[in-house]
């Protein structure tokens, strides 16, 4: 039987992780706005970087016959995980939907190269057999998010000129509210024709187009850089979201866990106190008893 004071200290180490639990629940909810903020804010960057293709489409229309579906000849997936723990079942339900929808390609792994941002995501990955060329660390804030999309970027164009990558394919987690995400994937190359031509029809706000005196081609290749940054930059942002939001679901329930076992510590607590008292009340009755009839005895 456990003593009180054994009792007190389970109690007490407890509460302690109940208040570290509270802490990093507090702080997943703060995460979880900071980076919806973000994803807000890239709305007027993409609307501004789609207003260039707009204008850039529309002065050279016949461009747009060159956008054509291509084969799949090899693919390049970039997978979004974590480097911490605590959060549930992100990186297998991540892993699991990159695995799928590229064995769904159908194509010899020798033609497709994975990159994976976060080491817990590569292990799931690598586990079912899937070679891994690089890991790229999680950034901790939005600040770190930027300097890590561009060295992205970088490796995109080293796969495409060097390795003949023919399209890339984003794979994270999408925010969707509170606790709650779900796996989400996006072509980012090649650059989706279907979609550059809903931009070149767009009917522009004013009476007259704006006008450049760049080299077309350059400024072309700018604004789908920029695109590339804002894509890489969105699932950053909603993959980190997705990990406090999973963070927030595995406290809350550790939460109400450890509420429950400090429930039933009191409990027993309560209960052997209570035993302790009667005990000591008893031996005091007893010894009193034992007094009298020595009393009596002796009389």
């Amino acid at each position: 039987m456990q003593t009180i004071e054994s009792l007190k200290r389970k109690i007490k180490s407890a509460e302690d992780l109940l208040s570290v639990v509270k802490t990093m629940k507090a702080l997943a909810a703060v995460s979880i706005r900071q980076y919806q903020r973000s994803v807000e804010s890239l709305s007027d960057y993409n609307r501004t970087v789609e207003m260039g293709l707009q204008v850039a489409l529309q002065a050279r229309r016949e461009i747009m016959a060159g956008f054509q579906t291509e084969a799949v000849g090899s693919v390049g997936a970039i997978v979004f995980g974590t480097d911490q723990g605590l959060c549930g079942q992100l990186n297998e339900q991540v892993a699991s939907h990159a695995l799928d929808t590229v064995n769904a390609m159908r194509f010899k792994k020798e033609d497709s190269l994975m990159l994976t941002v976060g080491m817990r995501v590569s292990g799931y990955l690598e586990d079912a057999g899937q070679p891994i060329v690089e890991t790229i660390a999680t950034p901790s804030s939005t600040a770190g998010i930027t300097p890590v999309v561009q060295d992205i970027i970088l490796a995109i164009e080293d796969w495409h000129f060097r390795r003949q990558i023919s399209h890339v394919l984003l794979f994270y987690c999408e925010y969707l509210s509170g606790a709650s995400y779900r796996p989400h994937s996006v072509r980012l190359l090649p650059v989706d024709g279907e979609w550059l031509r809903k931009i070149a029809k767009k009917k522009w706000s004013s009476r007259t187009l704006p006008i450049f005196t760049m080299d077309w081609e350059k400024l072309f290749s700018a604004l789908i850089r920029e695109y590339l940054f804002v894509s890489l930059y969105r699932a950053f942002a909603e993959s980190l979201a997705s990990e406090s939001a999973s963070r927030l679901a595995s406290m809350q329930n550790a939460e109400k866990n450890i509420g429950e076992r400090l429930d039933d510590l009191h409990s027993q607590f309560h209960r052997q106190r209570q035993m302790t008292i009667t005990e000591e009340l008893l031996d005091i009755v007893a010894g009193f008893e034992a007094l009298e009839v020595r009393k009596t005895s002796v009389g």
